[in-house]
Protein backbone atom coordinates (compact mmCIF):
# COMPACT_ATOMS: atom_id res chain seq x y z
CA UNK A 1 0.00 0.00 0.00
CA UNK A 2 1.11 3.10 -1.02
CA UNK A 3 1.79 6.12 1.10
CA UNK A 4 -0.73 8.77 -1.12
CA UNK A 5 -3.99 9.74 -0.80
CA UNK A 6 -7.28 8.20 -3.47
CA UNK A 7 -9.47 10.85 -4.09
CA UNK A 8 -13.34 10.48 -4.20
CA UNK A 9 -15.78 12.70 -5.69
CA UNK A 10 -19.65 12.91 -6.70
CA UNK A 11 -20.59 13.16 -10.28
CA UNK A 12 -21.40 16.75 -11.08
CA UNK A 13 -21.19 18.78 -14.04
CA UNK A 14 -18.16 19.11 -15.64
CA UNK A 15 -17.81 22.70 -14.67
CA UNK A 16 -17.31 21.92 -11.48
CA UNK A 17 -15.58 18.84 -11.84
CA UNK A 18 -12.57 20.03 -13.57
CA UNK A 19 -11.59 22.93 -10.58
CA UNK A 20 -11.66 20.08 -8.02
CA UNK A 21 -9.99 17.66 -10.22
CA UNK A 22 -7.40 20.43 -10.77
CA UNK A 23 -7.28 21.60 -7.34
CA UNK A 24 -6.07 18.15 -6.26
CA UNK A 25 -4.19 17.37 -8.74
CA UNK A 26 -1.59 20.32 -7.65
CA UNK A 27 -1.03 18.29 -4.75
CA UNK A 28 1.98 15.54 -4.92
CA UNK A 29 0.15 13.51 -2.27
CA UNK A 30 -2.65 12.38 -4.48
CA UNK A 31 -2.31 9.43 -6.47
CA UNK A 32 -5.92 8.68 -8.18
CA UNK A 33 -9.00 10.20 -8.79
CA UNK A 34 -12.56 8.17 -9.04
CA UNK A 35 -15.46 10.17 -9.99
CA UNK A 36 -18.37 8.40 -8.71
CA UNK A 37 -22.00 7.98 -10.80
CA UNK A 38 -24.33 6.51 -12.49
CA UNK A 39 -22.68 7.10 -15.92
CA UNK A 40 -20.01 8.37 -17.60
CA UNK A 41 -20.87 12.17 -18.64
CA UNK A 42 -17.12 13.00 -20.07
CA UNK A 43 -13.36 11.85 -20.58
CA UNK A 44 -11.61 13.84 -17.64
CA UNK A 45 -8.06 13.94 -17.91
CA UNK A 46 -6.94 13.38 -14.21
CA UNK A 47 -9.82 11.38 -13.08
CA UNK A 48 -11.34 7.89 -13.71
CA UNK A 49 -15.03 7.30 -13.53
CA UNK A 50 -16.07 5.06 -11.12
CA UNK A 51 -19.90 3.86 -12.84
CA UNK A 52 -21.23 2.30 -9.72
CA UNK A 53 -24.24 4.58 -8.89
CA UNK A 54 -24.24 7.23 -5.45
CA UNK A 55 -21.89 7.86 -3.09
CA UNK A 56 -23.93 7.09 -0.58
CA UNK A 57 -24.97 3.20 -1.45
CA UNK A 58 -23.49 0.41 0.18
CA UNK A 59 -22.96 -1.08 -3.35
CA UNK A 60 -20.66 1.63 -3.84
CA UNK A 61 -18.82 1.99 -1.21
CA UNK A 62 -17.85 -1.59 -0.98
CA UNK A 63 -16.60 -1.62 -4.58
CA UNK A 64 -14.62 2.05 -3.63
CA UNK A 65 -12.63 0.14 -0.50
CA UNK A 66 -12.24 -2.88 -2.63
CA UNK A 67 -10.31 -0.97 -5.27
CA UNK A 68 -8.09 1.26 -2.99
CA UNK A 69 -4.52 0.65 -2.77
CA UNK A 70 -3.32 4.13 -1.15
CA UNK A 71 -3.03 4.31 2.90
CA UNK A 72 -5.44 7.03 3.09
CA UNK A 73 -8.85 7.81 0.89
CA UNK A 74 -10.56 11.55 0.69
CA UNK A 75 -13.91 11.92 0.26
CA UNK A 76 -15.64 15.11 -1.11
CA UNK A 77 -19.21 15.17 -0.84
CA UNK A 78 -20.04 18.11 -2.79
CA UNK A 79 -20.77 18.54 -6.29
CA UNK A 80 -19.72 22.30 -6.35
CA UNK A 81 -16.11 23.05 -6.95
CA UNK A 82 -13.62 22.60 -4.36
CA UNK A 83 -10.95 25.07 -3.59
CA UNK A 84 -8.27 23.07 -1.33
CA UNK A 85 -5.21 24.61 0.42
CA UNK A 86 -2.15 24.17 -0.09
CA UNK A 87 -0.83 22.51 2.48
CA UNK A 88 -4.33 20.72 3.76
CA UNK A 89 -3.50 17.36 2.28
CA UNK A 90 -0.49 16.94 4.09
CA UNK A 91 -2.18 18.05 7.48
CA UNK A 92 -4.43 15.81 7.56
CA UNK A 93 -2.01 12.99 7.27
CA UNK A 94 -0.20 14.76 9.54
CA UNK A 95 -2.71 14.76 12.13
CA UNK A 96 -4.38 11.36 11.41
CA UNK A 97 -0.84 9.83 12.16
CA UNK A 98 0.43 11.86 15.19
CA UNK A 99 -3.36 11.18 16.50
CA UNK A 100 -4.14 7.16 15.71
CA UNK A 101 -6.79 8.78 13.82
CA UNK A 102 -9.47 6.72 11.53
CA UNK A 103 -10.73 9.84 10.23
CA UNK A 104 -10.07 13.84 10.41
CA UNK A 105 -12.42 16.59 9.41
CA UNK A 106 -11.58 20.15 9.31
CA UNK A 107 -12.94 23.61 9.63
CA UNK A 108 -13.11 25.48 6.42
CA UNK A 109 -14.46 28.43 4.52
CA UNK A 110 -17.67 28.59 2.99
CA UNK A 111 -18.64 31.25 0.08
CA UNK A 112 -22.43 31.73 0.66
CA UNK A 113 -24.21 34.49 -1.44
CA UNK A 114 -20.69 35.65 -2.68
CA UNK A 115 -19.28 36.40 0.61
CA UNK A 116 -16.38 34.40 1.96
CA UNK A 117 -17.07 32.94 5.74
CA UNK A 118 -15.49 31.21 8.20
CA UNK A 119 -17.51 27.89 9.48
CA UNK A 120 -15.82 26.23 11.90
CA UNK A 121 -17.31 22.42 13.03
CA UNK A 122 -17.71 20.96 16.81
CA UNK A 123 -15.23 17.78 18.34
CA UNK A 124 -16.41 14.48 17.57
CA UNK A 125 -18.01 12.95 20.76
CA UNK A 126 -19.64 9.16 21.51
CA UNK A 127 -22.93 10.98 21.40
CA UNK A 128 -22.50 12.48 18.18
CA UNK A 129 -25.19 9.72 16.69
CA UNK A 130 -26.75 12.55 14.75
CA UNK A 131 -26.47 11.50 10.48
CA UNK A 132 -26.48 15.17 9.76
CA UNK A 133 -23.52 16.00 12.27
CA UNK A 134 -21.64 18.39 10.18
CA UNK A 135 -18.10 17.32 9.27
CA UNK A 136 -18.20 19.47 6.05
CA UNK A 137 -17.97 18.30 2.95
CA UNK A 138 -14.34 16.98 2.75
CA UNK A 139 -12.31 14.20 5.56
CA UNK A 140 -9.69 11.93 5.08
CA UNK A 141 -10.10 8.65 6.19
CA UNK A 142 -7.23 5.76 7.05
CA UNK A 143 -7.37 2.97 4.71
CA UNK A 144 -6.75 0.52 6.81
CA UNK A 145 -10.08 1.95 8.93
CA UNK A 146 -12.50 2.12 6.08
CA UNK A 147 -11.60 -1.31 5.29
CA UNK A 148 -12.04 -2.59 8.35
CA UNK A 149 -15.61 -1.05 9.09
CA UNK A 150 -16.55 -1.74 5.27
CA UNK A 151 -15.89 -5.14 5.97
CA UNK A 152 -18.05 -5.19 8.97
CA UNK A 153 -21.30 -3.74 7.17
CA UNK A 154 -24.00 -6.64 6.66
CA UNK A 155 -26.51 -4.23 5.55
CA UNK A 156 -27.27 -2.84 1.55
CA UNK A 157 -28.26 1.20 1.83
CA UNK A 158 -29.07 3.47 -0.76
CA UNK A 159 -28.55 6.61 1.38
CA UNK A 160 -26.45 5.87 4.56
CA UNK A 161 -24.07 4.25 3.96
CA UNK A 162 -21.15 6.92 4.60
CA UNK A 163 -23.25 7.35 7.92
CA UNK A 164 -22.53 3.59 8.41
CA UNK A 165 -19.05 4.32 7.85
CA UNK A 166 -18.09 6.88 10.09
CA UNK A 167 -20.27 4.73 12.84
CA UNK A 168 -18.24 1.37 12.31
CA UNK A 169 -14.81 3.68 12.15
CA UNK A 170 -15.42 5.51 15.03
CA UNK A 171 -16.21 2.11 17.26
CA UNK A 172 -12.07 1.68 16.44
CA UNK A 173 -10.48 4.50 15.96
CA UNK A 174 -10.82 8.14 16.69
CA UNK A 175 -12.69 10.91 14.09
CA UNK A 176 -10.53 14.07 15.07
CA UNK A 177 -11.17 17.54 14.22
CA UNK A 178 -8.23 19.80 13.34
CA UNK A 179 -9.64 23.37 14.01
CA UNK A 180 -7.99 25.28 11.24
CA UNK A 181 -9.43 26.54 7.70
CA UNK A 182 -7.75 23.76 5.05
CA UNK A 183 -10.61 24.08 2.11
CA UNK A 184 -13.47 26.18 0.59
CA UNK A 185 -17.00 25.05 -0.34
CA UNK A 186 -19.55 26.60 -1.80
CA UNK A 187 -22.55 26.59 -0.21
CA UNK A 188 -26.34 27.23 -1.92
CA UNK A 189 -28.32 26.02 0.68
CA UNK A 190 -29.08 29.99 2.03
CA UNK A 191 -32.25 29.08 4.08
CA UNK A 192 -32.41 30.14 8.02
CA UNK A 193 -31.38 27.78 10.77
CA UNK A 194 -35.23 27.91 11.52
CA UNK A 195 -36.14 26.43 8.31
CA UNK A 196 -33.59 23.63 8.03
CA UNK A 197 -33.89 22.28 11.23
CA UNK A 198 -37.02 20.55 10.11
CA UNK A 199 -35.59 18.29 6.92
CA UNK A 200 -35.19 15.33 8.55
CA UNK A 201 -38.64 14.83 9.62
CA UNK A 202 -39.86 15.77 6.36
CA UNK A 203 -42.29 13.07 4.68
CA UNK A 204 -40.34 12.64 2.03
CA UNK A 205 -37.31 12.15 3.86
CA UNK A 206 -38.76 9.15 5.54
CA UNK A 207 -37.01 6.10 3.51
CA UNK A 208 -33.35 8.00 4.06
CA UNK A 209 -34.79 8.22 7.76
CA UNK A 210 -35.56 4.80 8.47
CA UNK A 211 -31.87 3.49 6.90
CA UNK A 212 -30.17 5.77 9.11
CA UNK A 213 -32.26 4.27 12.10
CA UNK A 214 -31.13 0.53 11.13
CA UNK A 215 -27.89 2.00 11.13
CA UNK A 216 -27.57 3.72 14.51
CA UNK A 217 -29.58 0.61 16.09
CA UNK A 218 -26.91 -1.50 14.54
CA UNK A 219 -24.13 0.82 16.36
CA UNK A 220 -26.04 0.83 19.85
CA UNK A 221 -25.81 -2.97 19.70
CA UNK A 222 -22.31 -3.06 18.95
CA UNK A 223 -21.25 -0.72 21.51
CA UNK A 224 -22.80 -2.27 24.18
CA UNK A 225 -25.83 1.08 24.15
CA UNK A 226 -28.83 -0.43 22.88
CA UNK A 227 -31.95 -1.19 24.97
CA UNK A 228 -34.46 -3.33 24.64
CA UNK A 229 -38.12 -2.04 24.69
CA UNK A 230 -38.22 -3.42 27.83
CA UNK A 231 -40.24 -0.61 30.29
CA UNK A 232 -40.63 0.20 34.21
CA UNK A 233 -44.22 0.23 34.96
CA UNK A 234 -45.98 2.97 36.44
CA UNK A 235 -49.14 2.89 39.32
CA UNK A 236 -49.95 6.78 38.84
CA UNK A 237 -50.03 6.45 42.48
CA UNK A 238 -47.24 8.70 43.69
CA UNK A 239 -48.43 11.66 45.83
CA UNK A 240 -51.44 14.07 46.69
CA UNK A 241 -52.22 16.63 43.95
CA UNK A 242 -54.71 19.32 43.98
CA UNK A 243 -55.67 18.91 40.06
CA UNK A 244 -54.66 16.17 37.60
CA UNK A 245 -52.92 18.56 34.63
CA UNK A 246 -51.19 21.74 35.09
CA UNK A 247 -49.77 23.24 32.03
CA UNK A 248 -46.75 25.54 31.97
CA UNK A 249 -46.05 28.09 30.06
CA UNK A 250 -42.18 29.83 30.74
CA UNK A 251 -42.23 33.14 29.11
CA UNK A 252 -40.67 36.26 28.38
CA UNK A 253 -41.14 39.18 26.65
CA UNK A 254 -44.23 37.66 24.10
CA UNK A 255 -46.54 40.34 24.68
CA UNK A 256 -47.31 39.64 21.19
CA UNK A 257 -48.52 35.96 21.74
CA UNK A 258 -49.09 34.77 25.38
CA UNK A 259 -52.90 35.93 25.07
CA UNK A 260 -53.09 33.06 22.56
CA UNK A 261 -51.41 30.80 24.39
CA UNK A 262 -53.95 31.19 27.82
CA UNK A 263 -56.93 31.54 26.09
CA UNK A 264 -56.32 27.94 24.40
CA UNK A 265 -55.49 26.32 28.19
CA UNK A 266 -58.76 28.18 29.51
CA UNK A 267 -60.91 26.75 26.84
CA UNK A 268 -59.78 23.26 27.45
CA UNK A 269 -63.01 20.88 27.78
CA UNK A 270 -61.97 18.05 30.56
CA UNK A 271 -63.88 15.63 33.55
CA UNK A 272 -61.08 16.82 35.71
CA UNK A 273 -59.46 19.90 37.24
CA UNK A 274 -56.61 21.56 35.67
CA UNK A 275 -54.96 24.64 36.42
CA UNK A 276 -52.15 26.60 34.30
CA UNK A 277 -48.98 28.21 35.83
CA UNK A 278 -47.11 30.70 33.70
CA UNK A 279 -43.21 31.42 34.91
CA UNK A 280 -42.29 34.63 34.18
CA UNK A 281 -39.25 35.41 33.88
CA UNK A 282 -39.29 38.97 33.93
CA UNK A 283 -40.65 40.22 30.74
CA UNK A 284 -40.81 43.91 30.10
CA UNK A 285 -43.12 44.64 27.29
CA UNK A 286 -46.14 44.33 28.72
CA UNK A 287 -46.16 40.42 28.97
CA UNK A 288 -46.39 40.46 32.68
CA UNK A 289 -49.62 43.06 32.72
CA UNK A 290 -51.27 40.39 30.62
CA UNK A 291 -50.75 37.50 32.63
CA UNK A 292 -51.97 39.54 35.77
CA UNK A 293 -55.23 40.69 34.10
CA UNK A 294 -56.06 36.49 33.32
CA UNK A 295 -55.16 35.42 37.03
CA UNK A 296 -58.22 38.23 38.04
CA UNK A 297 -60.30 36.55 35.20
CA UNK A 298 -59.47 33.25 35.95
CA UNK A 299 -58.50 31.51 39.42
CA UNK A 300 -57.01 28.20 37.48
CA UNK A 301 -54.42 30.69 36.40
CA UNK A 302 -51.24 31.39 38.19
CA UNK A 303 -48.53 34.08 37.13
CA UNK A 304 -44.88 32.71 38.93
CA UNK A 305 -42.18 35.46 38.94
CA UNK A 306 -39.57 33.50 40.01
CA UNK A 307 -37.19 35.23 42.85
CA UNK A 308 -33.95 33.92 41.03
CA UNK A 309 -32.84 35.86 38.02
CA UNK A 310 -30.47 33.13 36.37
CA UNK A 311 -33.18 30.91 35.10
CA UNK A 312 -33.08 29.18 31.75
CA UNK A 313 -36.25 27.71 29.94
CA UNK A 314 -35.64 24.64 32.23
CA UNK A 315 -35.28 26.49 35.43
CA UNK A 316 -38.06 28.03 34.68
CA UNK A 317 -39.67 24.58 33.88
CA UNK A 318 -38.29 23.42 37.96
CA UNK A 319 -39.90 26.25 39.82
CA UNK A 320 -43.69 25.09 37.80
CA UNK A 321 -43.25 21.47 38.62
CA UNK A 322 -42.08 22.14 42.34
CA UNK A 323 -45.11 24.53 42.39
CA UNK A 324 -47.79 22.88 45.65
CA UNK A 325 -50.14 23.57 42.96
CA UNK A 326 -48.51 21.45 40.20
CA UNK A 327 -50.73 18.86 39.02
CA UNK A 328 -50.35 14.61 38.64
CA UNK A 329 -49.38 15.73 34.94
CA UNK A 330 -47.06 18.97 33.58
CA UNK A 331 -48.07 19.60 30.47
CA UNK A 332 -46.28 22.35 27.97
CA UNK A 333 -47.10 24.64 25.79
CA UNK A 334 -44.76 27.55 24.37
CA UNK A 335 -45.59 31.35 24.73
CA UNK A 336 -45.86 31.41 20.77
CA UNK A 337 -47.95 28.58 20.73
CA UNK A 338 -51.61 27.54 20.87
CA UNK A 339 -53.56 24.37 21.20
CA UNK A 340 -55.46 23.37 18.07
CA UNK A 341 -58.87 22.52 19.73
CA UNK A 342 -60.26 22.30 23.14
CA UNK A 343 -59.67 18.33 23.25
CA UNK A 344 -55.98 18.35 24.00
CA UNK A 345 -55.39 18.25 27.61
CA UNK A 346 -57.84 15.19 27.98
CA UNK A 347 -56.32 13.45 25.25
CA UNK A 348 -52.74 13.95 26.91
CA UNK A 349 -53.89 12.86 30.11
CA UNK A 350 -55.75 9.57 28.60
CA UNK A 351 -52.29 8.76 26.82
CA UNK A 352 -50.62 8.59 30.40
CA UNK A 353 -53.18 5.76 31.70
CA UNK A 354 -53.61 4.01 28.03
CA UNK A 355 -49.90 3.59 27.24
CA UNK A 356 -48.78 3.57 30.82
CA UNK A 357 -46.23 6.15 30.74
CA UNK A 358 -44.06 8.57 32.01
CA UNK A 359 -43.52 11.11 29.12
CA UNK A 360 -46.11 11.77 26.49
CA UNK A 361 -45.06 13.51 22.69
CA UNK A 362 -47.69 14.66 20.67
CA UNK A 363 -47.66 16.67 17.14
CA UNK A 364 -47.96 19.80 15.88
CA UNK A 365 -48.82 21.56 12.89
CA UNK A 366 -46.48 24.08 11.23
CA UNK A 367 -48.31 27.56 10.80
CA UNK A 368 -47.11 31.27 10.67
CA UNK A 369 -47.94 34.39 12.13
CA UNK A 370 -51.55 34.38 10.89
CA UNK A 371 -51.59 30.34 12.01
CA UNK A 372 -51.77 29.47 8.36
CA UNK A 373 -50.26 25.88 7.70
CA UNK A 374 -46.90 26.39 6.58
CA UNK A 375 -44.19 23.42 4.83
CA UNK A 376 -43.50 20.76 5.95
CA UNK A 377 -46.79 20.98 7.66
CA UNK A 378 -48.03 17.96 10.41
CA UNK A 379 -44.38 17.36 12.27
CA UNK A 380 -45.44 13.80 14.07
CA UNK A 381 -42.18 12.16 14.34
CA UNK A 382 -43.39 8.49 13.50
CA UNK A 383 -39.81 7.70 13.68
CA UNK A 384 -40.14 7.48 17.66
CA UNK A 385 -41.93 3.97 17.74
CA UNK A 386 -42.44 2.19 21.09
CA UNK A 387 -40.04 -0.63 19.83
CA UNK A 388 -36.93 1.45 19.13
CA UNK A 389 -37.86 5.07 19.55
CA UNK A 390 -35.28 5.50 22.82
CA UNK A 391 -32.91 3.94 20.81
CA UNK A 392 -33.50 6.04 17.81
CA UNK A 393 -33.37 9.28 20.17
CA UNK A 394 -29.54 8.96 20.66
CA UNK A 395 -29.89 9.64 16.42
CA UNK A 396 -32.40 12.37 15.92
CA UNK A 397 -32.29 16.26 17.28
CA UNK A 398 -35.59 16.40 18.94
CA UNK A 399 -38.27 14.41 20.02
CA UNK A 400 -41.80 16.22 18.88
CA UNK A 401 -44.42 18.34 21.00
CA UNK A 402 -45.98 19.35 22.98
CA UNK A 403 -44.38 17.14 25.81
CA UNK A 404 -46.04 16.38 28.94
CA UNK A 405 -44.62 13.97 31.90
CA UNK A 406 -45.71 12.18 35.19
CA UNK A 407 -44.92 15.29 37.46
CA UNK A 408 -43.29 13.01 40.49
CA UNK A 409 -40.69 11.52 37.75
CA UNK A 410 -40.39 15.04 36.29
CA UNK A 411 -39.39 16.16 39.74
CA UNK A 412 -36.92 13.08 40.60
CA UNK A 413 -34.63 14.25 37.58
CA UNK A 414 -35.30 18.10 37.75
CA UNK A 415 -34.78 19.78 34.26
CA UNK A 416 -31.68 21.35 32.85
CA UNK A 417 -31.35 25.03 33.26
CA UNK A 418 -30.80 25.31 29.53
CA UNK A 419 -33.08 27.33 27.39
CA UNK A 420 -32.35 24.97 24.39
CA UNK A 421 -32.49 21.29 24.87
CA UNK A 422 -33.85 20.73 27.96
CA UNK A 423 -36.71 19.01 26.74
CA UNK A 424 -34.33 17.12 24.61
CA UNK A 425 -32.43 15.79 27.63
CA UNK A 426 -35.25 14.78 29.29
CA UNK A 427 -36.90 12.13 27.11
CA UNK A 428 -33.70 10.87 26.81
CA UNK A 429 -32.89 10.04 30.39
CA UNK A 430 -36.46 9.13 30.96
CA UNK A 431 -36.67 6.47 27.91
CA UNK A 432 -33.80 4.75 29.82
CA UNK A 433 -36.32 3.72 32.28
CA UNK A 434 -40.04 4.65 30.94
CA UNK A 435 -41.97 4.15 28.16
CA UNK A 436 -42.95 7.65 26.13
CA UNK A 437 -45.94 7.63 24.73
CA UNK A 438 -46.99 9.13 20.90
CA UNK A 439 -49.25 10.94 19.96
CA UNK A 440 -49.49 11.04 16.06
CA UNK A 441 -52.77 13.50 16.11
CA UNK A 442 -51.83 17.04 15.58
CA UNK A 443 -52.01 18.83 19.48
CA UNK A 444 -51.18 22.63 18.73
CA UNK A 445 -50.10 25.02 16.27
CA UNK A 446 -46.51 25.97 16.32
CA UNK A 447 -46.10 29.20 15.26
CA UNK A 448 -43.06 30.09 13.40
CA UNK A 449 -41.74 33.66 13.00
CA UNK A 450 -38.70 35.87 13.14
CA UNK A 451 -38.41 36.26 17.03
CA UNK A 452 -38.45 32.38 17.29
CA UNK A 453 -34.98 31.71 19.36
CA UNK A 454 -33.84 29.48 16.63
CA UNK A 455 -34.99 31.28 14.20
CA UNK A 456 -32.21 32.47 12.41
CA UNK A 457 -29.08 31.16 14.44
CA UNK A 458 -25.57 32.04 13.48
CA UNK A 459 -22.94 29.35 13.11
CA UNK A 460 -21.26 29.85 16.48
CA UNK A 461 -24.59 29.79 17.99
CA UNK A 462 -25.68 26.64 15.91
CA UNK A 463 -22.25 24.89 17.29
CA UNK A 464 -22.93 25.53 20.79
CA UNK A 465 -26.57 24.07 20.54
CA UNK A 466 -25.61 21.10 18.40
CA UNK A 467 -22.30 21.02 21.36
CA UNK A 468 -24.96 20.82 23.98
CA UNK A 469 -26.91 17.99 22.68
CA UNK A 470 -23.89 15.84 21.54
CA UNK A 471 -22.89 16.39 24.98
CA UNK A 472 -26.64 15.28 26.48
CA UNK A 473 -26.23 12.21 23.98
CA UNK A 474 -22.94 11.23 24.88
CA UNK A 475 -23.93 11.23 28.78
CA UNK A 476 -26.76 9.21 28.00
CA UNK A 477 -25.24 7.01 25.89
CA UNK A 478 -22.18 6.24 28.76
CA UNK A 479 -25.43 5.50 31.57
CA UNK A 480 -27.01 3.47 29.25
CA UNK A 481 -23.78 1.27 28.48
CA UNK A 482 -23.76 1.12 32.56
CA UNK A 483 -27.32 -0.90 32.21
CA UNK A 484 -26.43 -4.48 33.11
CA UNK A 485 -28.94 -6.78 32.18
CA UNK A 486 -30.65 -4.90 28.52
CA UNK A 487 -32.62 -7.91 27.58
Amino acid sequence: MNEKITCILPSSSIEDLYPSINDLRESDLVSRIYIVGARKIADIKGAEWFLSGSLYSSFSLKAIASGIDSKYVLFYSKTQALNISSNALERMIQTCEDSGAGMVYSDFYEMKDGKLEAHPVIEYQDGSLRNDFDFGSVVLYRTEALKKAVSAMSANYSHAALYDLRLKVSQNYRLVRIPELLYTEIELDTRKSGEKMFDYVDPRNREVQIEMEHACTDHLKAIGGYLAPNFKAIKFDDGEFDCEATVVIPVKNRVKTISDAIESVLKQKTDFRFNLIIVDNYSTDGTSELIKSYTKLDTRVLHIIPTRKDLGIGGCWNEAINHPKCGKFAIQLDSDDLYINEEVIKTIVSAFYQQNCAMVVGSYQMVNFQLEQIPPGLIDHREWTPENGRNNALRINGLGAPRAFYTPVLRKIKVPNVSYGEDYALGLNISRTYQIGRIYDPLYLCRRWDENSDASLDIAKLNTHNFYKDKIRTIELWARQKIKDKA
